[in-house]
C-alpha cells in the first residue's frame, strides 16, 4: 500500500493533522521545508520524514506516496507545484485551502487528473467541507434552486497560516457567482441579517469564500454568495480597505503585516479548540420564490479541519477516490459531514 504524505506537517494545522493521523492508526510520511523541524516532529511520532522546498520541482520527493495532504499555505503559492508533483507521481492531491482562486486553478487540471487516474480534492478542512455539504443538502431539498446564500459564524482565533493566507488574498477583493460566472465585487459589498439558530438575527458581511467556486461545481446553482458574521470593527475595516487597498497591498506594508503575523499569531489552544463551535446557515431559493433554509452546527474550525482532512485521507488511501477534480460533497455526499462527533443539521420547515 502506498503511503500518505503530509506536507506542511510542522505548521499549526499540519502538526494537528499529523498527530490525529497517528492516533487513527496511520503512519504518514511527514514533510516540510525545514529539515530540523520536520525531523524533530517525525522523531517524536516515530514516523519517516522528508524535507524539500516547492520552488525546486525536481526536489519534491513523492516516491512510494499514494496520497498527499498539503497543509502548507498560502495555497495560492503551494498548490501548483504540489499538484504538478502529484500528477507526475500519480498520487491523489488533498489540501485544506479555502481560497476560491486555488479551487479554480486546481479544477483547471481536471483532464490531467483523469488521465493520470488521480483525484484532486482541495478544501478537505473546515474550508469547505461543512459548507459544501450544506450546499449539496439544500440543492437536494430544492432541485429548482437558482440562488444560494451561505453564512457562518465561528468562535476562536485563526492560526498563523490562515492569517498569512488571508493577507495574500485580501488584494483580490470580493467575489460572487452570478448566472454561473465568477464576478468581482467590492470587499464587503453587502451585509445581511442571519439567524444561525438562536432566534436572533446578526449581521453577516459578504466574503470571497471558496464556496463561491465549489458550491457551483457541487450544485450547479448559478447564483451564489457567502457571508461571515464578523465583529463590527472588522466589518468597518473591510469596507475601509476598498479605499486603503493600494496602501495595504503595497510591498512594504504587506511585508510588515506578514512579519507581525509570523511573530504574534499562534492559533487557538487545545482548550479553545475543544470549547469552540461553528454555526453555518444556508438558504436556497428558486425563480418562483420558493425558499428552503438549513443550518449546521459543528465543532471549532481547526478541530473540524483535522477530523475531516484525516477522514478523507483515509478514504483516499483505501481507494475511495473519484478521479478528476472533486469537491467534498460531490466526492462523498451531502451527509458526509454528519459522520463527525458534534455535528448536527436542522432543516427549517
Amino acid at each position: 500500500m502506498r503511503a500518505l504524505l503530509i506536507y506542511g506537517a510542522t505548521g499549526y494545522t499540519g502538526e494537528l493533522v499529523a498527530r490525529r493521523a497517528v492516533a487513527d492508526g496511520l503512519r504518514p510520511i511527514l514533510a516540510a521545508r525545514q529539515q530540523a523541524a520536520v525531523a524533530a516532529l517525525a522523531g517524536e511520532l516515530g514516523l519517516a520524514h522528508r524535507a524539500f522546498s516547492l520552488d525546486k520541482p525536481d526536489a519534491i520527493d513523492l516516491s512510494g506516496v499514494g496520497v498527499v495532504l498539503s497543509c502548507a499555505g498560502p495555497f495560492s503559492e503551494t498548490a501548483g507545484p504540489v499538484v504538478d508533483a502529484c500528477l507526475r507521481a500519480r498520487a491523489h492531491y488533498l489540501d485544506i485551502t479555502g481560497e476560491a482562486a486555488v479551487f479554480e486553478s486546481v479544477a483547471a487540471r481536471d483532464a490531467e487528473a483523469i488521465a493520470a487516474g488521480v483525484m484532486l480534492l482541495p478544501g478537505v478542512g473546515f474550508d469547505v467541507v461543512p459548507t459544501d455539504c450544506l450546499a449539496a443538502h439544500l440543492a437536494a431539498r430544492l432541485p429548482t434552486a437558482t440562488a444560494l446564500r451561505l453564512a457562518f459564524t465561528v468562535s476562536g482565533r485563526m492560526s498563523r497560516g490562515t492569517a498569512l493566507t488571508s493577507l495574500a488574498g485580501a488584494k483580490r477583493g470580493g467575489l460572487v457567482r452570478r448566472e454561473g460566472a465568477l464576478v468581482r465585487v467590492p470587499v464587503a459589498h453587502q451585509t445581511i441579517a442571519v439567524d444561525f439558530g438562536a432566534g436572533v438575527r446578526v449581521p453577516a458581511v459578504a466574503i470571497p469564500w471558496g464556496d463561491v467556486f465549489t458550491a457551483y461545481v457541487t450544485t450547479r446553482i448559478p447564483n451564489i454568495e457567502v457571508y461571515a458574521a464578523l465583529p463590527r470593527s472588522t466589518r468597518v475595516a473591510l469596507r475601509a480597505s476598498r479605499w486603503l487597498g493600494p496602501l495595504v497591498n503595497s510591498g512594504p506594508v504587506r511585508r510588515l503585516a506578514e512579519k507581525w503575523v509570523r511573530a504574534r499569531v499562534r492559533g487557538p489552544s487545545a482548550q479553545e479548540r475543544a470549547a469552540g463551535e461553528t454555526r453555518v446557515w444556508g438558504e436556497a431559493r428558486d425563480a418562483a420564490g420558493t425558499t428552503v433554509v438549513s443550518r449546521l452546527r459543528t465543532p471549532e474550525p481547526y478541530h473540524m479541519t483535522v477530523e475531516t482532512a484525516v477522514a478523507i485521507a483515509k478514504r483516499a488511501l483505501a481507494g475511495d477516490a473519484a478521479v478528476g477534480f472533486q469537491t467534498p460533497a460531490r466526492a462523498y455526499g451531502a451527509d458526509f459531514v454528519l459522520g463527525f462527533d458534534g455535528v448536527s443539521r436542522v432543516d427549517e420547515a
